[in-house]
């Protein structure tokens, strides 16, 4: 296959689609010889920032001389996004040879009375070999959904699990309680091993701490064992002190924007400091601090330009939403609000609609470009009991482009919601409309 005819036996397995268990990835990989088992894991799951702290953590073990994997999802705009060592995406042609590879190995798992694998579980499969036939030092592997059994759980060891936070966000799999998704999330952790977490609520603290003593594991919680403390947040990032569990660091800077930011930056100092602590890796302060602020993580309180200003946000649960509004109201100052508002039906939309509504003169609604969209035009419906200027329009360009017509010079346009239609958004702003760096 080349590359185009890969992306189009990989859309083919989106008809498989959510189907969660360990049962098709261990047979895969048992079948593709393993090759996990030739890896050294940080394991990244949670609700919100799991992705900014798994972008995190890989920039510092780089600067500390690391040759480093990284697998995330979804991604924005090429499907290679979601493979990196180094911060470079996985070539095209590589992608397409690894699919050409394993194809033969699913033909004949179903011909053998097993399912087939599925989209994510089959990508799961094509990093990992494409780490292992690389020899990379460590891989930073970010959860897909929940944890427990999610495909990237078919590891039998990671350096460090890490549990970012829990909140309500897909329900329908991992449980309608923040115990019971908890608990789901909580099945990364390994026997023996060593456990991070910034959560704060108490019934999540109270699953992953209860998990950490059945299994024997060490708990770090960020806020007990690490702490930090805000110097400055601002548009051009943040600054904070971090006490960890090595050694104090004053004015970390991060450049990812938003309060938020500096929990899950002292959450990757926390996994780093324990993967240090507990398994010898070679990281100093300087490291450690030149890694922080050169981390980067597209689509998360981006500027894309600036009069009017325009920032992009993948805020697509209630969690995301509240960090969205939080930076909304202390970081950026504008004349008027203009949101770009689409969501997945199986978002707590109304939930978002109360957190981010208020705030705006005016919301457009657009068609997430996703089957799980539903009837995105009730979300409307939805932001009319909070703002007056209520348009819908399905086309995402079209959408962004009326939202660029309504706004004067001093307001601020944001882009927000489901990732799927954040990225439709950046692709075309990032094509038709000239960025400005973040000094112009």
């Amino acid at each position: 296959m080349n590359y185009q005819e890969a992306l189009e036996f990989l859309r083919q397995l989106t008809k498989f689609g959510f189907n969660l268990g360990l049962g098709r990835i261990k047979e895969l990989m048992r079948r593709a010889g393993s090759p996990q088992e030739r890896l050294r894991f940080i394991h990244i799951g949670g609700t919100n920032g799991k992705g900014s702290v798994s972008a995190m953590v890989a920039s510092i073990l780089k600067a500390a001389g690391y040759r480093v994997g990284l697998f995330t999802s979804p991604h924005l705009h090429s499907y290679t996004e979601r493979i990196q060592i180094n911060g470079q995406n996985i070539p095209e042609e590589r992608l397409a040879a690894l699919l050409t590879w394993f194809k033969p190995l699913l033909t004949a798992m179903v011909a053998d009375g097993y399912e087939h694998p599925t989209e994510f579980e089959v990508g799961t499969a094509v990093a990992l070999k494409y780490f292992a036939d690389e020899g990379v030092d460590l891989v930073v592997l970010e959860v897909g959904l929940g944890g427990a059994i999610d495909s990237t759980n078919v590891i039998n060891t990671s350096l460090v699990s890490v549990i970012t936070n829990v909140g309500m966000d897909h329900m329908q799999y991992l449980g309608n309680t923040i115990a019971e998704i908890a608990r789901v999330k909580a099945g990364i952790i390994k026997p023996g091993g060593i456990v991070v977490t910034a959560s704060r609520l108490p019934e999540a603290l109270e699953v992953i701490s209860t998990t950490c003593r059945e299994k024997g594991a060490t708990l770090y919680q960020v806020g007990r064992d690490v702490t930090w403390r805000e110097r400055r947040v601002s548009l051009a990032g943040g600054e904070f002190d971090c006490r960890g569990l090595l050694a104090t660091y004053e004015g970390l800077k991060v450049h990812l924007l938003g309060r938020h930011q500096l929990e899950n930056a002292a959450t990757a100092v926390a996994v780093i400091e324990a993967a240090v602590r507990h398994h010898g890796l070679k990281v100093t302060p300087d490291h450690l601090r030149q890694g922080l602020a050169a981390a980067t993580w597209p689509a998360r309180l981006e500027i894309i330009q600036r009069e009017p200003m325009v920032i992009i946000d993948g805020a697509h649960n209630f969690d995301g939403a509240v960090s969205l509004r939080l930076a909304l109201e202390e970081i950026f100052r504008y004349r008027r609000l203009i949101l770009v508002l689409g969501m997945l039906a199986d978002k707590e939309r109304e939930k978002v609609v109360a957190v981010l509504a208020p705030l705006a003169a005016a919301v457009i609604v657009t068609r997430p470009n996703n089957p799980r969209a539903g009837n995105w035009q009730s979300l409307a419906d939805s932001v009319r009991r909070y703002v007056g200027v209520v348009e819908v329009i399905e086309a995402i360009p079209a959408a962004v482009e009326r939202a660029l017509a309504l706004a004067e010079p001093s307001d601020l346009i944001c882009v927000t919601g489901s990732l799927y239609m954040v990225a439709d958004a950046r692709e075309w702003l990032k094509k038709f409309k000239k960025e400005e760096s973040p000094g112009g």
